[in-house]
Formats: C-alpha cells, structure tokens, sequence
C-alpha cells in the first residue's frame, strides 16, 4: 500500500520513512490563512482536512496523509518565522517559558468515504536564551522554516528544557496519533511498512 503525503515538509518525510510507511510526497499547496477567532487546535485540524482534500480529490483511490502544525504562547501563534529577525523576535517571545504546540493530522480516503482528523498537543519548555544565544540559532537558518522558530529534533534540542506529550508532535507528525488513526481505518501499519522485526 502506498500513501500520499500531503506535505513537503521534509520532517514529515523523515518520520513517515522512519516507521517503514511507503508513500509518495505530493505538497497540497493550501493557503495557510487563519480565520479570524479561529482557536488554533481548530485552525491546524482544518488546515490538515483542506491539504488532504485537495489530494485526495485527484487520488480518490489512495490514502492520503496530511498534517499542519501551529505553536501557541499566550494568544500568538507563532507559525514560521518571515525572516531571521521574526525568527529572533519569536525565539525571545519563548525562551525561559512554556508554549504549546499544536499538530492537525488528517488521514482521507475518496472511494472509501472515509475522513478522520485528529489533533495532538504537546507542551514545550524552552531553556532561558540570551540575545547571543538566540543569534548565533538563527544563524545557523534552522528556524527559518519551523513554526516556532526551532527543531526540537535538530540544534534547537539543546534550548528545550522538557515536552510534555507527543515528542513527534513537536516535529510536525504525531506517530502515536497517526498509528492509532491508521488501525481505526483498518490499516495495520505493522503488516504494511516492510520492516521486519
């Protein structure tokens, strides 16, 4: 069986390779407007849906995989910096400080009639950065396509102090979310990913 992936993040890429997942990456290309009072677990669960659907409407027959991930401090959302210095504005908005990082995930099949978006939620906290601290990172042009201007699983992992929840989440595709998705549909992830044991 092979998927689709709905995303050109190469993150995303890198966790569906990692559970063994055949798959194909064809990027949706949706507007990523956020409407306005739109609550942020609501706006990444519709993005994922409007991703999904614009694949899965041209691959009725296939399993479409789609995600869109937002991070939350107070009432900011902090989606992917403009340019280095938004990327140092966000990073000193969250250094020292707990924010919450919120993933949409949407699993479509058009022949099946089938649709199911979930969303995961983790809490990050950060390690207090200094002006340089934050500097010499956005030097580095890791934050510069992040949500929250950070990898967690990249240099950024030596700013986090701790997550609470789904450490996937944080990189852009909850694994745990997205398996038990994948068995709901009757999909045994186990039995189609070509890894054995």
């Amino acid at each position: 069986m092979k998927f689709i992936l709905a995303s050109a993040s190469p993150r995303r890429r890198e966790l569906l390779a990692m559970i063994g997942l055949d798959f194909d990456v064809l990027p949706s290309h949706v507007p990523e407007v956020r409407a306005e009072g739109e609550a942020p677990e609501e706006y990444v669960a519709r993005l994922s849906r409007d991703k999904a659907q614009a694949l899965a409407s041209a691959n009725p027959s296939r399993w479409v995989i789609a995600a869109d991930t937002t991070v939350l401090y107070g009432d900011e959302l902090l989606e992917k910096p403009a340019d280095a210095a938004d990327a140092e504005r966000m990073l000193a908005t969250i250094a020292g400080r707990t924010h919450i990082v919120y993933t949409g995930v949407t699993l479509q099949n058009v022949d099946l009639r089938y649709c199911e978006t979930r969303v995961s939620e983790s809490e990050v906290r950060m390690l207090p950065m200094s002006p340089s601290d934050i500097e010499w990172y956005v030097r580095t042009g890791e934050p510069l396509d992040k949500a929250g201007a950070y990898a967690v699983q990249g240099i950024g992992s030596m700013f986090i102090d701790s997550v609470h929840g789904s450490f996937t989440n944080v990189v852009g595709l909850p694994l745990a979310t997205l398996f038990l998705m994948l068995r709901k549909a009757g999909i045994d992830p186990l039995q189609t990913n070509g890894v054995e044991p």
